[in-house]
């Protein structure tokens, strides 16, 4: 592998994203964790890469109160994970104009899935990956819609705004550690993630699955720590955006800090 991590805990790998993104990972060499809601999947992942290569850990990560637990029982049992891949992700339609069908707790709980838990999970496992002496790594699955949202999915695109915004800022602070933030912002893939348009038609929604995984993959190879795959409208503005975006983010954080490096 040409990035230094050796063993990957992946969140939400019983589908989709994170599912295929840990297969990639276990073929180019290392270990991996895997983590999510139902075990049957969990299970079938080991037996399908091998026992010497992967191990599951079921847990439901809207558990908030329940991650420091999880996260202190599974760095006992592999103190040697280095790397957290937080790909976890619910998406669904609202409509904010219709007071009568509006599902307020619905809204909320995506939120706290697409958001809150990576908080979570990220202040739990911080305190591990600082303790290592070897390069270390958070690495976050957000979405284009970040930056351009998409009216009719409103939790989602705020979920994830928020965690763009969380990934900056977490970089930036840790930038004198040997704790490195990678964000992978992905544009629709397809997997499970749409299935509430219809199975079928969720399904064949986006990029296909491999060829997105394959430049996740190449980008972590090549150390990018903001990996944009497509974009939302001509490539050329989109992309102007991120990296105007992030570079008056950094010249405001250098201000911030008196100058200092």
């Amino acid at each position: 592998m040409a990035f230094p991590y050796k063993h990957f805990l992946v969140v939400g790998a019983t589908a989709g994203i994170g599912k295929a993104l840990a297969a990639r990972l276990v073929e180019s060499g290392a270990k991996v964790t895997v983590v999510g809601r139902r075990q049957e999947r969990l299970d079938e992942f080991v037996q399908t890469v091998g026992a010497e290569h992967a191990k599951g850990e079921r847990f439901d990560i809207g558990e908030l109160a329940q991650i420091p637990d999880f996260v202190e029982r599974v760095m006992k049992e592999s103190p040697d994970i280095d790397s957290i891949v937080l790909n976890a992700g619910v998406q669904n339609t609202y409509d904010l104009a219709d007071l009568d069908k509006f599902n307020l707790p619905a809204f909320l709980e995506e939120v706290k899935i697409n958001f809150s838990s990576f908080v979570s999970l990220t202040h739990a496992f911080l305190p591990y990956l600082q303790k290592n002496p070897d390069p270390t790594s958070f690495i976050f699955t957000g979405s284009n819609l970040a930056i351009v949202p998409a009216a009719s999915l409103p939790a989602y695109s705020a979920s994830k705004a928020a965690l763009n915004v969380f990934t900056l800022c977490l970089r930036e602070q840790l930038r004198h550690s040997n704790t490195k933030v990678i964000e992978i912002s992905p544009p629709p893939v397809q997997t499970e993630l749409h299935d509430y348009m219809g199975e079928e038609a969720g399904r064949q929604l986006g990029m296909p699955l491999d060829t997105f995984t394959e430049q996740v993959y190449q980008g972590l190879a090549e150390g990018s720590d903001q990996i944009v795959i497509g974009s939302i409208g001509p490539a050329d503005t989109f992309n102007g955006i991120v990296n105007n975006r992030r570079s008056a983010f950094e010249n405001l954080s250098k201000i911030m800090r008196g100058g200092k490096p």
